[in-house]
């Protein structure tokens, strides 16, 4: 394994940004459990059968239009659906390869999931990205009637997610275990709609996200870059002030998001006579 974050590799620059801006979601195997009964069942280690693992992801890079997608099924050439080695490695791949992952609870889910199954099978860290995750993200900034995906994309993007039908709920992952070819194509799906429809929902809230990641830090800019997005179609609007100073406020003609210059406008006096609290 190699670290691959280059300037060669960041071939997909939509909107203007350097960085490389990935969109992913996983979708894992539950863990098998002998229980006593149906409801408010405390499950003990020692219950545990067989432990979870990673059965499929999609990922998109932003500014492409192709969607990736892998799953431990191989259209059926799969000796033991649990075993996500190759799945481990090409997620790997791809998180060494992205400054900015974006995910819909991929901070509490998605990352920390596949950072377990890399540790587990002995798999050194990729290299560092930063996140945004959707559903966070829409916490802070909104108070939407609800901050689950399938809401989120229907009422910002007029998205219908994808219910699949065929296998409602909890009958896709069981039917998947049970190596049903119908049951893995409509999988196939289902997971690549997620990602589309989480990437919709980023460049929705991105405009609004405070402290985004800089992607201008991923350009060599000699004028001044918004930070969201990496356009360099950014306008003087006003200014912005904070407790130790005034600075130039700038408003992106692209994604429409507000951000400031870095240095202030006031005077050495101005800054020495200033105060904090």
């Amino acid at each position: 394994m190699s670290r691959r974050k280059n300037k060669d590799n960041r071939a997909w620059s939509g909107n203007g940004q350097g960085a490389r801006i990935v969109t992913l979601d996983i979708e894992t195997a539950p863990i098998l459990a002998y229980v006593w009964g149906l409801f408010k069942q405390f499950v003990g280690l020692d219950q545990i059968v067989r432990d979870w693992s990673i059965l499929s992801v999609t990922w998109k890079w932003l500014g492409d239009p192709k969607t990736h997608y892998m799953d431990t099924w191989k259209d059926g050439k799969a000796v033991d659906i649990h075993d996500d080695s190759e799945l481990l490695q090409k997620l790997w791949q791809v998180l060494d390869e992205a400054d900015i992952v974006v995910t819909q609870n991929g901070i509490q889910f998605d990352i920390k999931k596949i950072n377990a199954r890399f540790i587990q099978a002995g798999m050194p860290p990729p290299s560092p990205f930063r996140q945004v995750d959707t559903k966070v993200e829409a916490v802070k900034i909104a108070r939407f009637t609800s901050n689950r995906l399938a809401w989120l994309a229907k009422v910002l993007n007029g998205s219908q997610k994808d219910k699949h039908a065929d296998f409602p709920g909890f009958e896709l992952w069981a039917e998947c275990l049970k190596r049903n070819p119908k049951a893995w194509a409509a999988m196939k799906k289902y997971n690549p709609i997620d990602v589309v429809e989480t990437e919709g929902v980023y460049l929705k809230l991105r405009p609004y996200i405070v402290g985004h990641p800089n992607v201008g830090a991923f350009l060599e800019i000699t004028e001044p870059t918004c930070p969201k997005c990496g356009s360099v179609d950014v306008q003087h609007r006003g200014s912005a002030r904070t407790q130790t100073g005034l600075y130039k406020r700038m408003r992106c003609s692209s994604c429409l998001g507000w951000s400031r210059t870095r240095y202030t406008l006031n005077t050495m006096a101005e800054r020495r006579a200033l105060l904090s609290n």
